[in-house]
């Protein structure tokens, strides 16, 4: 059984930063792939971060120099941490195994999301 569970998520002014996790089981990270995701109101789901497998990591252009994706093996967790936090950058926020180098999801493996709200 693979599941995800995101945490991490919550208020912050613009400039802010959070630290998003997501803990997984019966998906080895080390492995596989795993994506971050996101989705504001009224907008289509973005992919945010991906892990490609070797050390290589895609970041959308909207985050990059402000968000860093990390994973530790060892508790098979991925983190998020997202600096200089902008109002643009609220939305439910997810974690998704995905076939690696794709912004595809395996087997509808998603997490149920956790809120990122920026405020201006």
């Amino acid at each position: 059984q693979v599941q995800l569970l995101e945490s991490g998520g919550g208020s912050v002014q613009a400039g802010g930063s959070l630290r998003l996790s997501c803990v997984i089981s019966g998906y080895r990270v080390s492995s596989n792939c795993v994506g971050w995701f996101r989705q504001a109101p009224g907008k289509e789901r973005e992919g945010v971060a991906r892990f490609n497998g070797g050390g290589s990591t895609d970041y959308a252009d909207s985050v990059k120099g402000r968000f860093t994706a990390s994973e530790d093996y060892d508790k098979n967790t991925v983190y998020l941490q997202m600096n200089s936090l902008k109002p643009e950058d609220t939305a439910m926020y997810y974690c998704a195994a995905v076939y690696c180098y794709t912004w595809n999801p395996r087997n509808n493996y998603w997490g149920q999301g956790t809120q990122v709200t920026v405020s201006s």
